[in-house]
């Protein structure tokens, strides 16, 4: 019995870390997104950003995924809908038509939306009265985090709107990827098979935004590290690890480490732009790992 719950302790220790570091480089990629803008449509930088990912998954590990049952295909389906599709064209346009921190402040919203829609879900996960109190305290702090020293802070109602809609995708793609991680498959091929449908299933957006893929910019160097940095960090890496931390904690406790997205965003904002932390700020970021920390708890 204790060795079983030392192996289940090192588990957990390994599916909190797999979400730290996936969320450590996703606080970054708005930035990425908002520069990749001024050369490219919303479809041309998901296309960009995902057929790079799904070569780079496919160079990795060159297997086929053989699904044993044809309604898991649905799931599959659904996932790439939601999670790479939906999710990555409303991030984008959010970023054309808002800051890059307001959208990252409201993405940071998605495990409210995730727990309330994996209680409903079949099989899914129990509403603890801890991880409400972790939202309310993590929210607090992404708020003052959002208004550290920016005069020119504002709410554009059509960006933001675009924002909250794509963190209610983005629950949707987390529970059901805790669902196919039962399926049992092996993980560097779920993400691939995800990145596949979302990468399809984007074709219809191309009706209302073009392609615009010019080589001439592609290979421009800063738009080069930015799609690399995209393609192969952000999304051929950290899909795999996400999903994988799914499997291991769950939808609601893998989900509350978005609540860092602001937290990561402006401490790399300190280090790299040596943009000033306000004690507010700081204030914010205590409140927000607080409310993380809170919303991890085992009792209801």
């Amino acid at each position: 019995m204790l060795g079983r719950d030392i192996v289940e302790s090192k588990k957990a220790i390994h599916g909190h870390l797999l979400s730290f570091v996936t969320v450590f480089i996703w606080g970054t990629t708005f930035i990425s997104t908002k520069i990749l803008l001024r050369s490219f449509s919303p479809v041309a930088i998901l296309f960009l950003r995902f057929i790079t990912g799904f070569l780079a998954l496919l160079l990795i590990y060159p297997h086929q995924l053989r699904v044993e049952e044809r309604r898991q295909e649905l799931y599959f389906a659904g996932a790439g809908l939601c999670g790479i599709t939906l999710y990555y064209l409303l991030e984008n346009m959010a970023l054309i038509y808002s800051f890059a921190s307001n959208v990252g402040v409201i993405i940071s919203t998605a495990p409210f939306f995730t727990a309330i829609l994996a209680h409903f879900f079949p099989g899914g996960e129990k509403l603890r009265l801890r991880f409400f109190a972790g939202f309310v305290v993590a929210l607090t702090g992404i708020f003052l985090i959002s208004v550290n020293g920016m005069s020119n802070f504002q709410l554009n109602p059509l960006g933001d709107l675009f924002a909250v809609f794509a963190a209610m995708l983005w629950a949707v793609y987390s529970v059901l990827t805790r669902k196919i991680g039962e399926f049992g498959y092996n993980n560097i091929l779920v993400t691939r098979r995800i990145f596949f449908y979302g990468l399809v299933l984007s074709f219809p957006a191309l009706f209302f935004f073009p392609l615009d893929l010019g080589i001439d910019r592609i290979i421009q160097p800063v738009n080069l590290f930015n799609i690399l940095f995209l393609g192969l960090g952000a999304s051929a890496l950290c899909f795999a690890t996400w999903n994988a931390a799914l499997k291991i904690l769950g939808a609601v406790k893998t989900s509350a480490y978005i609540y860092m997205v602001p937290v990561i965003t402006a401490a790399a904002s300190f280090v790299v732009l040596h943009e000033r932390i306000t004690g507010l700020a700081l204030l914010g970021i205590i409140l927000t790992l607080a409310g993380l920390f809170i919303s991890q708890g085992k009792t209801g």
